[in-house]
């Protein structure tokens, strides 16, 4: 296990910190989670031919860099860190990861290419209606029609689902239970019989999708009846990522509110120089580094394939949960009267960090996950 990043994977981090810095200011941020889309192709186009970030972790045989989740992670970060409004994560982590996981070779030709040059958005769906992130509660069902299928039933939750060309579906066999009979299907983001909406939510940045099938035509992904296994896997990955993503939100919200408080002046001096506030700068920053320790022990599991992975993950997840909600709190408290107002940047870090806290799975359900998994 690496306890630091080489030279050219920091390198790599100032790329991209300088790129974000640039192309996803506050008031880009702002413009966009005002719009129905969330984002624009022209910012995706650049995102993906000035630095081909969509192809970090593909296969370079499948036209992607072939790098690994240290790297991946690393990009999640610094968009964490600049709040970028772009389907990234739904495409490269959940899109790809539920192809690379049950698509067949041939699949996997035909559909990563285009996801790796960023031609193609692509999500999953996998929560319904009642939230649950388990695979087992899955209802939306899928029915053969002769060498085709159709899906019926509801999808909620899903990441850039309103505007994705390309969205992997969890859907089980009529009459299954548990985790049998459950399968990847790929659907066309303009199939006919499926309704998109967006969904209100408390954070605008990240826009999630309420999805309706109706007799949708859809393509098996991989073995038939053998989705549960490439789901809880892509989750997994997806929860070390959101974890990775989520400390870098954490950490400059920190850096930020230290900022304001070596600028404020009250009483004649620095508000940075009061000993309460002294207080709570070092807490926040003990926070933000051992959950950053955590995330980055995670996605460091993954690249080794790691047995316990999982129960790795769910303790990322948990401690990047309470950090940077925490930290979001103890910023606008830091920023006093101006804090909590819209004209604040404050708000937008916060109003994440929310809607990430329950992405996946709160801190409660990956607690109890994690204990599960060590008492097994």
């Amino acid at each position: 296990m690496k306890f630091s990043f080489t030279s050219e994977q920091e390198e790599f981090r100032a790329v991209v910190r300088r790129f974000l810095a640039d192309r996803s200011p506050t008031k880009e941020v702002r413009r966009l989670m005002a719009t129905d889309a969330g984002w624009d192709r022209d910012g995706w186009r650049a995102l993906n031919s000035e630095l081909g970030l969509c192809a970090v972790r593909i296969p370079e045989a499948l036209g992607g860099h072939g790098f690994g989740f240290g790297e991946h992670c690393m990009v999640l970060e610094e968009m964490g860190r600049a709040l970028l409004c772009a389907p990234y994560f739904a495409t490269t982590v959940l899109g790809a990861g539920a192809i690379l996981h049950a698509g067949s070779a041939a699949q996997q030709q035909a559909l990563l290419p285009g996801i790796a040059s960023g031609d193609t958005v692509a999500t999953l769906a996998g929560a319904e209606d009642n939230g649950d992130w388990e695979a087992a509660g899955t209802t939306l069902s899928a029915t053969r029609s002769g060498s085709q299928w159709r899906l019926n039933g509801h999808k909620s939750f899903v990441l850039d689902g309103h505007t994705a060309d390309l969205i992997v579906v969890l859907a089980r066999a009529p009459g299954s239970t548990g985790l049998s009979g459950l399968s990847l299907f790929t659907v066309a983001g303009d199939a006919p019989g499926l309704d998109r909406r967006v969904l209100s939510t408390v954070d605008q940045t990240r826009k999630l999708a309420r999805l309706r099938f109706a007799d949708v035509p859809a393509t098996l992904l991989g073995d038939e009846g053998a989705g549960a296994e490439p789901f809880a896997r892509t989750l997994v990955e997806a929860t070390v990522c959101l974890s990775n993503e989520m400390v870098g939100g954490a950490a400059r919200l920190r850096e930020d509110a230290l900022a304001y408080a070596l600028m404020r002046v009250q009483f004649g001096r620095a508000i940075a120089s009061f000993q309460s506030m002294k207080h709570k700068q070092a807490d926040m920053l003990l926070e933000v580094e051992l959950a950053k320790s955590a995330a980055y022990f995670a996605a460091a599991a993954l690249d080794e394939g790691d047995a316990d992975v999982a129960a790795t993950a769910s303790l990322a997840k948990a401690g990047a949960s309470d950090t940077y909600l925490q930290t979001a709190i103890h910023a606008i408290q830091i920023h006093g009267g101006i804090g909590f107002t819209w004209d604040n940047d404050t708000h937008l870090w916060f109003k994440r960090a929310k809607g990430s806290e329950v992405l996946f799975g709160d801190g409660h359900f990956h607690r109890e996950r994690m204990m599960r998994h060590w008492a097994a």
